[in-house]
């Protein structure tokens, strides 16, 4: 196998794996960015997301960047 084939086999599993824990996030009503970017550049990280249980409820919100602006200032 030559190293340009290897190279656009290991892209396409880290874009699949991306794709699928952006799905799998949301329907375990997680962050999907964080989860997203883990399973990008991690593929194995998947599997932690399997046996992480459902969030009932809203999904949890970020903190913007003002907010974090603001909290930096008051400390």
């Amino acid at each position: 196998m030559s190293t340009i084939a290897f190279i656009t086999i290991i892209g396409g599993a880290m874009l699949v794996f991306g794709i699928a824990g952006a799905i799998l996030a949301g329907v375990k009503n997680r962050d999907v960015s964080f989860w997203t970017a883990w399973a990008f550049l991690f593929p194995p990280s998947i599997v932690v997301l399997l046996f992480l249980a459902k969030i009932k409820g809203q999904r949890p919100r970020r903190t913007s960047l003002d907010e974090e602006d603001t909290m930096l200032d008051q400390v």
